[in-house]
């Protein structure tokens, strides 16, 4: 495997050098493609085995619940989190479904969200978020210049879910996240969404108002859930099946009336200006190359047809205007700061104080512990 110093684009999918760590092998084959093969295995399952590994999965969740609930399920109207409410359907889970609502709702998702938990009858309750505060911190994660901005909403969503469930004496997060549709994203695009450290140096270094009521969630806590099973535990339900991207959006039209927004995560209009146009301007990135690959790798979509769609705009020119001056109302900026920000060179949230020593310490200590 080596690096390249000039423009290469995989031969099997569409990850190009704009992730600056890819390598690839002497058929052009990248990393992402070679890590994809070794892994998949874990997650191929036949149609007994997923139904064996759900049924197993329901069972926990129900022995494990001690109060009116079961499990809590963050529901943010796309397509991953509502296909996780609708499995809690179909298995007669009876979850506290939580939205987070960080100010950035799209009509659509608010739409999508009132029609599964009013079918499904769940109890639906609305987390809103102190708007002052996360808007400080996006201000905070601009003037930073690091690449993940989204961190401030991923975080408080995360640590949102736990602190519920714990107040409701709920153990388990059931959570959208899936291998089959999310291996492909590079490290370098993103930072770790449970880094409370990086998240409070940067606010301490470029916010301007406390931080008294933004959910905050420490590495230890969500690691001791995650791997250890202490404390709130997190299920991906999504990984115990052989999970489509197509088949669930056409499963969720079919029950819900649900619709498409458009992107992976567009159902935030943040989320949307973020990605399509924060990103590639400012970073080089194209997040839709690794939604892409995951597709790819899935079978959902061929390489060719993945290079016709990236050929496609990220933008309409008129949504576009209408979108970022919306954006830049809410937050604050005025045109002439918001551009100076996208001028200044990107930091890297390495330059900032960060947990990562106690992630691998973690590490270290589970694997000397026997497998539960």
């Amino acid at each position: 495997m080596t690096n390249q110093a000039s423009y290469q684009a995989c031969t099997r999918c569409v990850m190009d050098t704009s992730d600056a760590d890819i390598r690839f092998d002497a058929q052009g084959v990248c990393n992402h493609c070679l890590r994809f093969d070794a892994l998949r295995p874990r997650f191929d399952f036949t149609l007994a085995q997923s139904q064996a590994r759900i049924d197993a999965l329901v069972r926990k969740v129900k022995a494990g619940k001690k109060g009116q609930y079961d499990s809590i399920v963050g529901l943010s109207g796309g397509i991953d989190s509502s296909y996780v409410a609708y499995l809690a359907g179909k298995y007669q889970l009876n979850p506290l479904v939580v939205h987070f609502d960080n100010g950035w709702n799209s009509e659509i998702a608010v739409s999508n969200i009132k029609k599964i938990v009013k079918k499904l009858n769940f109890d639906l309750f609305t987390y809103v978020i102190d708007w002052e505060e996360f808007r400080d911190l996006q201000r905070a994660f601009f003037k930073a210049s690091v690449i993940d901005i989204e961190m401030v909403t991923d975080h408080a969503i995360f640590a949102s879910m736990f602190n519920i469930a714990r107040d409701h004496g709920i153990k388990y997060v059931l959570s959208g996240t899936n291998f089959c549709t999310e291996h492909t994203m590079p490290p370098s695009w993103y930072w770790r969404k449970q880094d409370l450290v990086n998240l409070k140096d940067i606010h301490r270094q470029y916010g301007e108002i406390p931080l008294k009521t933004f959910p905050m969630l420490t590495t230890l806590r969500f690691q001791a859930g995650r791997q250890l099973g202490l404390g709130q535990e997190y299920i991906e339900m999504l990984n115990a099946i052989d999970y489509r991207r197509g088949p669930a959006m056409q499963t969720l039209k079919d029950e819900f009336d649900w619709q498409y927004y458009g992107g992976k995560h567009y159902e935030s209009t943040f989320t949307k200006f973020y990605q399509a146009f924060v990103l590639p301007r400012k970073f080089g990135v194209d997040k839709r190359r690794a939604h892409y690959t995951d597709l790819i790798h899935n079978g959902e979509m061929t390489r060719d047809e993945a290079m016709q769609l990236l050929d496609k705009p990220l933008y309409d020119p008129v949504e576009l205007a209408s979108d970022r001056s919306y954006v830049l109302k809410k937050l604050g900026f005025s045109s002439e700061e918001f551009d100076r920000i996208m001028a200044e060179p990107p930091r890297s949230h390495a330059e900032f104080k960060s947990d990562q020593w106690l992630v691998d310490l973690m590490h270290k200590v589970k694997r000397l512990l026997p497998a539960r």
